[in-house]
């Protein structure tokens, strides 16, 4: 088969098991791992919003508050109700020293899900 040009021969599996195991090394404690196993997959399919959400997720785990700042803003362009991604921009606010945008973003997830979590980050409780 002919290899199309920028996917570096990847295929749907291939970008599928890169995802998974993303996860796993995520989940292991190893974030800039799972970042560099998610640039190929979002090469590929820059639409893939979990992907963006997951390679999010370790860029903040790993202390890399622009790139995680940037790809949580790319998700809430395209999800815009998306309280996960509201409230782990507003970590990532809050980690940069910038409460007034954490504050907006924690209230935005606590009105779309009433988390426990997002609602007491929000101060709606009490």
């Amino acid at each position: 088969m002919p290899e199309h040009s920028g996917t570096s021969g990847r295929t749907p599996e291939t970008n599928v098991i890169d995802y998974r195991a993303a996860e796993q090394l995520l989940a292991a404690k190893d974030p800039r791992g799972a970042v560099k196993l998610l640039d190929p997959v979002i090469a590929a399919h820059p639409e893939n919003t979990a992907a963006r959400l997951l390679r999010a997720r370790a860029f903040f785990a790993a202390a890399q508050l622009r790139p995680a700042e940037l790809e949580f803003t790319i998700v809430l362009e395209r999800e815009p109700d998306n309280a996960y991604a509201h409230f782990a921009l507003a970590r990532t606010y809050q980690r940069q020293n910038r409460p007034d945008q954490a504050k907006r973003h924690f209230r935005l997830a606590a009105a779309l899900d009433p988390n426990p979590e997002y609602l007491e980050a929000a101060r709606f409780d009490g």
